[in-house]
């Protein structure tokens, strides 16, 4: 009866702390999902291919938050993808096509950016296939979605690294994407507040944009979808003059001295043999026994010596160098076999080591 005394209490007491313990789970769990920001997908596209088939790759791209995980989902194949981040922000991956897999040019194509237990998703609205339209999803009717305001701020210059600030106003809780001519793929903007849209556009080496590249985005609701166009360029109207002076003057300078170059000589073997033998005969002269060998051999050192001096200086050559100061601070020189007729001072442009005056 006391064994069984104890047991029942052993058992109450537990009772007790089991909602203790299972019930701070949760709580902790909500705290670090409210701590993390979730991650960001700015881009998504493939590079379409002309068909489907076994052995085809399918090339994906997707820029978003760094130092994340990120893959992909294709309707009808028989695995996933993850994608790889070869830049800091930039993943790629590609797929081969099985031929267990069933994929159309229309599968959806879902990307996923994990960063902690936060997940971001997108669906790709291109084709996978040239000349198919792009898979929509389907949903009841309802109100068109509204573009109020389209805007960007433009860069001073359009080269790689250079940054486009778009921001898109209307109807709230849809998704909008911009396509940018010139640029490969979409561009996504996430709604930063309710029926506010915005995204940093970072201009990558291989984007050929102009000032005035159309600039088209599209918000979809469901499969309703309004597009506007970008009514303003996308460089600043200050920066095409600053950057033609650049261009214009980037080969331009002074000329900072010109001066006359010796270029020694070299004597050959055969200078030295002739010298030898000279001074050897001369030697030969001088003295008699004893004396006579030692002259001979010092006429022979020495006119090999004086030989080779001599067909050095024969052989030495003069040329002239003009050293050009640019405007950039750099210098560049250039060589003529006689005188150019440059002066200290001149306004001169260097273009392929060819030197001419400018006004």
């Amino acid at each position: 009866m006391k064994f069984l005394h104890k047991l029942i209490q052993l058992m109450a007491f537990a009772a007790l702390l089991l909602p203790l313990t299972f019930g701070s789970g949760p709580l902790q769990a909500q705290t670090y999902n409210a701590a993390q920001t979730p991650p960001r997908i700015d881009g998504f596209y493939v590079d379409e291919v002309k068909r489907l088939s076994p052995g085809v790759e399918l090339n994906f791209e997707m820029d978003g938050t760094p130092a994340a995980q990120a893959t992909l989902r294709i309707a009808g194949a028989v695995r996933n993808l993850t994608l790889t981040e070869v830049e800091s922000g930039h993943y790629t991956g590609t797929y081969t096509i099985s031929s267990r897999d069933k994929i159309a040019a229309g599968s959806a194509v879902t990307a996923n950016l994990r960063l902690g237990n936060q997940v971001t998703s997108v669906l790709l609205n291109e084709s996978l296939q040239m000349g198919v339209g792009v898979h929509q999803t389907k949903v009841a009717p309802g109100p068109q979605p509204q573009i109020e305001h389209f805007n960007v701020d433009p860069a001073a210059t359009l080269v790689g690294g250079s940054e486009l600030y778009f921001s898109v106003f209307g109807t709230p809780g849809a998704q909008v994407d911009l396509t940018i001519a010139g640029v490969r793929g979409k561009v996504f903007l996430p709604e930063v507040k309710s029926g506010e849209y915005a995204n940093t556009y970072t201009l990558k080496n291989r984007d050929h944009v102009t000032r005035n590249s159309v600039v088209t985005a599209n918000m979809r609701l469901g499969e309703r979808v309004s597009s506007a166009t970008l009514g303003k360029p996308l460089q600043s109207d200050s920066a095409p003059a600053a950057l033609q002076v650049n261009r214009v003057c980037a080969t331009c300078g002074v000329v900072e001295s010109v001066n006359l170059v010796d270029v020694k000589g070299e004597g050959s073997y055969l200078g030295t043999i002739g010298g030898g033998v000279v001074g050897a005969i001369l030697g030969n002269q001088i003295g008699q026994g004893t004396g006579r060998t030692v002259a001979q051999i010092a006429g022979a050192v020495g006119g090999a010596y004086a030989g080779r001096a001599l067909e050095a200086k024969s052989r030495s050559t003069q040329h002239f160098e003009v050293v050009v100061r640019l405007h950039n601070g750099s210098a560049q020189t250039v060589s003529f076999a006689t005188d150019p007729g440059f002066k200290v001072g001149d306004k001169v442009k260097v273009n392929a080591g060819v030197i001419t005056r400018t006004p």
